[in-house]
């Protein structure tokens, strides 16, 4: 056990630090701490680093790590780095992204639900959800794919019991206590508020995801004739 989490070997190339189990900010935040730290750090044989929630996946060359057991190596290198790590160190400061949402509608079908759910007109819930500032606390189901920490409590809500076949490209969900953006047509059981016109995932783009983990994202409401508009510019 690292001062900084628990060190696992995950498959024969790499190993995975467990910070903890569950979305948590403060846990996130380590997570990130950490993946700067080792970024700045990083040996030849570090091929990548893969934050999520609560883990941090190191991706390794066991060919160009010396001595009999390369993971091992690697392991050891690993302890020593992350007790180095202060377990108050802030998050890197990532970029700020506004996001254009046209809520409601044929692009949020789920909104009157959620509305409903939490107990406040549909207006009130366009509102909670646009006035929160959002941070990516990780990339995941799919490329691109935002999973956001920062959702007002009111506005949780349970996936759908039967997912839909297809979601559109830029639908805006909320999936238990998070919200988050397909960046990619495609099914899902998150229940849908909107969509934005911007696209999330290309992959001739560089980079190719609009969003990285630790950056902020504010929602901001936009009206049909807008949404259609900046689509259009978009293809």
């Amino acid at each position: 056990m690292a001062g900084a989490g628990r060190i696992e070997f995950l498959g024969d190339c790499s190993l995975l630090v467990r910070f903890g189990d569950a979305p948590d900010a403060a846990i996130n935040q380590r997570v990130h701490a950490c993946a700067a730290a080792l970024h700045r750090q990083a040996p030849g044989w570090l091929v990548d680093i893969t934050p999520s929630f609560a883990s941090l996946a190191l991706h390794l060359d066991p060919s160009r790590i010396d001595g009999d057991d390369p993971l091992a190596a690697a392991r050891e290198w690993l302890e020593g780095s992350l007790v180095q790590v202060p377990m108050d160190a802030p998050r890197s400061q990532g970029r700020r992204v506004d996001i254009p949402v046209q809520y409601g509608g044929e692009h949020g079908p789920d909104l009157a639900d959620v509305a409903a759910h939490a107990g406040i007109s549909i207006d009130a819930a366009i509102e909670r959800h646009a006035g929160a500032d959002y941070l990516v606390a990780m990339l995941g189901f799919a490329p691109g794919f935002p999973y956001l920490l920062g959702l007002h409590a009111s506005l949780a809500m349970p996936r759908l019991s039967t997912p839909r076949q297809r979601v559109a490209a830029g639908s805006v969900g909320i999936g238990g206590a998070q919200t988050g953006i397909y960046p990619n047509a495609g099914p899902g059981g998150w229940r849908l508020i909107g969509r934005t016109p911007l696209r999330l995932f290309d992959a001739l783009r560089e980079p190719p995801s609009l969003l990285m983990p630790g950056d902020s994202v504010r929602f901001v409401a936009i009206d049909l004739a807008a949404f259609d508009a900046m689509q259009a510019h978009a293809r």
